[in-house]
């Protein structure tokens, strides 16, 4: 958990945050071990905007993994407590990552809530709703 928080946190120094001045880092641990981190990229078109979580679970996919090869994710920011993530990284979430994946919210102060999807996005709306 500690090393996947600490991924995040370097990770979060690597945002392009030029508007917001809110860097958000973000790691997935697959079940071999790797790391893959992602970070929110801002755009002048704030719709465009993608998240860190977004950004880290696009990665995991574009690389070949699945939802069966993720074991954990983290994401963290510089807030007064843990970083939460947005409703769009969570309807993204509740699709992509297994539903018993553990979760750690910290933020730079060491401040960690770890919590599942279901916590986070309780009667969520999935591929079993179309």
């Amino acid at each position: 958990m500690n090393k996947l928080i600490e991924e995040a946190i370097v990770a979060s120094k690597n945002a392009y945050t030029p508007y917001s001045k809110f860097n958000v880092g973000a790691a997935v641990e697959l079940t071999n071990g790797k790391i893959i981190t992602g970070v929110n990229v801002e755009n002048a078109s704030y719709g465009l905007t993608n998240c860190a979580e977004r950004s880290a679970l696009f990665s995991v996919y574009s690389l070949g993994y699945k939802q069966g090869d993720i074991k954990a994710m983290a994401v963290v920011a510089d807030t007064e407590g843990p970083c939460s993530p947005c409703g769009a990284c969570r309807q993204v979430m509740n699709e992509l990552l297994p539903k018993s994946c553990e979760i750690y919210l910290s933020n730079f102060k060491g401040d960690i809530k770890r919590t599942i999807i279901n916590e986070l996005l309780p009667f969520s709306f999935g591929p079993d709703d179309l």
